[in-house]
Parts: structure tokens; C-alpha cells; sequence
């Protein structure tokens, strides 16, 4: 008997939990959107020099790039946001012609990724990064510093946007909305612009960044 009540305990155990609750199951996605303007900003800010040498390429560009980064630092900008992202010295050689390629010089390259937590200030700063000799920019990015803050604010209203769904769509099937049985996020995303760059008065439009968040809810169903 002992060993049957065992069994019976067993095969109880096994049996799967009635269909009932996740027939009575709505799952609805909210999503929100907050737009806020970015506060910092990053940028590569380079040095290209050629000479007929390597050392004279190499020592040229070395001294272009300490007035360039003499005049970022002169702007009011740390050691420590500034890091050197290439560093490069190539053969250039003639191929115009046939037979064997022709030496023609040596290009030395040095880049900075600046980071600059005063984006007001960006356009005077690229200027006179300019001015003192950079002759390559590329890559700008625009950030949002209290970029988790403003994404728990969208999360918040994606639920608030889920419940308003769910309770729609309980009314209009004439039951009730019942408590939360699970909720997931389905994504949450920050884009960065890139805008244009020219090499004289250069205009930022920094624009808005628009952080999204994305949730599926699952509601039971109350009788």
C-alpha cells in the first residue's frame, strides 16, 4: 500500500498544471519613446604628414600634433578625456606607371578620440583644433549622459502604454484585467547622429536623441 501511495503521489506531481490559466492569459506590447537632448560628445581629431623620409613624416606629424593637442588641452579639456585611437606610417609608392612601383614618400597619421562634455563649447574647440593644425575629423557622436534614468522613464510609460491596451481589449471582450502574470523587454534602444563636419566655422547640429523601450506584458483574465 505504501508503495502505491507513493505512485499515486508521484503521477500527481507529473500531471501538467490545468490549461485553464493560460487560456485566461492576454499578452499585449507597450512601447515608449523620450526624446532629450545629447550633453556630451566624442570625435576623432587627426593628423596626416607626408615627407619624402619616414623620420621627417614621423617628426613632422608628431609636431603638428602637439600644437593640436596643445590647443584642445588650452580649451579646457582633460588628459584623461583625450586617447590616442590610431597611429600609423606608410610607404607610398607611384603604381601609374609599369614595372616596378616608384617610392614616393612616407604619410604618417596620428587620431584622437576627444571626448567633450560641453557640446556648447564644441564648435570653438574644433576650430581652433583646426586653426592649429588637425587636418582629419571623423566619427562624432553624440551621448546622453543620464542615459539609464531616461530609459527607466520610458520603461515606466511602455507599461503604463501595455495596461492601457490590455484594458481595452478586456472590455471590449467583456472580462475584467486580473494582475500581471509576466512581463519581458523586448528591446531598448539609443541611436547616434552623425552630422556633417566642414574644416572652417563648423556647424554642430546635435539634434534629439530618441530612447525607446519596448515591453510585452502577459494580464490574467478575471472572471
Amino acid at each position: 500500500m505504501r508503495t502505491l501511495h507513493r505512485l499515486l503521489i508521484a503521477f500527481a506531481i507529473l500531471l501538467p498544471l490545468p490549461a485553464q490559466a493560460a487560456d485566461r492569459l492576454i499578452t499585449v506590447t507597450g512601447q515608449a519613446e523620450v526624446a532629450a537632448a545629447p550633453d556630451n560628445a566624442s570625435i576623432r581629431i587627426g593628423v596626416t604628414s607626408r615627407a619624402k623620409t619616414a623620420r621627417e613624416a614621423s617628426e613632422a606629424n608628431a609636431k603638428q600634433m602637439t600644437a593640436v593637442m596643445g590647443a584642445i588641452k588650452g580649451d579646457g579639456i582633460a588628459e584623461r578625456d583625450m586617447q590616442t585611437s590610431r597611429l600609423s606610417l606608410q610607404p607610398q609608392y607611384d603604381t601609374s606607371k609599369d614595372g616596378a612601383a616608384r617610392l614616393l614618400g612616407f604619410r604618417a597619421t596620428n587620431q584622437l578620440t576627444v571626448k567633450m562634455r560641453d557640446i556648447g563649447r564644441l564648435p570653438d574647440i574644433l576650430d581652433h583644433a583646426i586653426a592649429a593644425g588637425a587636418n582629419e575629423m571623423s566619427g562624432i557622436e553624440f551621448e546622453v549622459s543620464n542615459q539609464s534614468k531616461l530609459l527607466d522613464k520610458a520603461r515606466a510609460e511602455a507599461i503604463e502604454d501595455a495596461h492601457r491596451k490590455a484594458e481595452l481589449y478586456a472590455q471590449a471582450a467583456g472580462a475584467k484585467l486580473g494582475p500581471v502574470a509576466a512581463i519581458t523587454e523586448e528591446g531598448a534602444s539609443v541611436p547616434h547622429p552623425v552630422p556633417a563636419l566642414r574644416a572652417a566655422a563648423v556647424p554642430i547640429a546635435r539634434g534629439d536623441q530618441t530612447l525607446q523601450a519596448v515591453v510585452s506584458v502577459s494580464y490574467e483574465l478575471a472572471h
